[in-house]
């Protein structure tokens, strides 16, 4: 796939985005959101945590978006008993007796980790090191995943027995934090005359890994004017309570804000949020498009917020 400018291909990845919206649309019901912000983390080389209730077709979206990129998909269900070998995979004796690497499920362009808080924090530890080093090292050898590489991790927020709950360090890996809700009466609806008939909807193929790489490599190309930096920077700045510029509300409210991974992430996001609205270069309302789902999971409440029941949604709606 060659263009003769980077305006040509902004064009083409914006036609794209339609075309993959429409063709997502056949299957997932009603979640246009959603999919935007799980495409706009492919385009951006970022991973996503999806929370919600059991139910939500989070498994199903997944599998559909992956379809439609004609991208390897893997799915590992997160048990207790989940050791890392099951998911990086491991060395074994051949008939010659020879070690050799038998790849795990770690080895697809998409892997889907299903609900990621049910194993212990040693098995959350193989797979957060793949997704940071884009590698995985077994008996001292390193060994690279293909690319584009992506991983979307769910978790069901009501069930928090036997759970272990990521720690904020690790959460930070994730570029977006989406919550899924309920679906509306229409939309579930059409949910149900879809999946009750025999017609199973299929998605057509729409973009190769060549070309997905293609528009990530645009996507870290796009120029972005300095007061949409600063916007960013300064909103993130606003985040950490009791620095010299943090907002009043985040000093009475937050324990921690968030950290430089956050700026990065709100700057790569609205590049690729203006590239998919037909936009060249972004503006400040392309970082706020972005900015919930990004600082969702890098803000922690303190003692006050949680007493008084203002949710971490609430403080970032203010500092906006």
């Amino acid at each position: 796939m060659s263009f003769s400018s980077d305006k040509e291909a902004a064009d083409a990845l914006a036609q794209s985005y339609r075309t993959l919206s429409k063709e997502i649309g056949k299957v997932i019901i009603g979640q246009e959101e959603v999919v935007q912000l799980v495409l706009t983390a492919v385009f951006s080389q970022g991973h996503c945590l999806l929370v919600g209730v059991p139910g939500l077709a989070k498994t199903l979206l997944i599998q559909t978006i992956a379809d439609s990129l004609d991208l390897s998909f893997n799915r590992v269900q997160f048990t207790p008993d989940l050791m890392p070998s099951d998911i990086v995979g491991s060395e074994t004796l051949n008939q010659q007796r020879d070690f050799h690497f038998v790849p795990g499920p770690i080895f697809a362009n998409i892997v889907l980790a299903d609900e990621i808080n049910r194993t212990p924090p040693k098995t959350q530890a193989a797979l957060l090191e793949s997704m940071q080093e884009y590698a995985v090292t077994v008996a001292g050898k390193r060994y690279p995943l293909e690319r584009p590489f992506f991983v979307l991790a769910t978790q069901n927020p009501i069930e928090q027995e036997g759970t272990y709950p990521l720690p904020e360090a690790q959460l930070d890996r994730f570029m977006f934090n989406i919550e899924l809700g309920y679906p509306s009466y229409e939309a579930e609806l059409q949910i149900v005359k879809n999946t009750t008939s025999d017609k199973k909807p299929s998605v057509s193929k729409i973009l190769h890994a060549s070309e997905i790489q293609a528009y990530q490599q645009l996507v870290r190309r796009v120029p972005v004017a300095d007061n949409v930096v600063e916007y960013a920077v300064g909103l993130v700045h606003k985040t950490r309570p009791n620095t010299d510029r943090a907002a009043v509300r985040a000093s009475q409210l937050l324990e921690w804000g968030a950290g430089p991974r956050a700026s990065q992430h709100l700057i790569v996001g609205a590049k690729c949020h203006a590239l998919l609205h037909g936009k060249y270069s972004p503006d400040i309302e392309d970082v706020r498009a972005v900015a919930l789902p990004i600082l969702r999971h890098r803000l922690v409440r303190n003692f006050k917020a949680e007493a008084e029941g203002i949710s971490v949604e609430q403080i970032i709606k203010e500092l906006l």
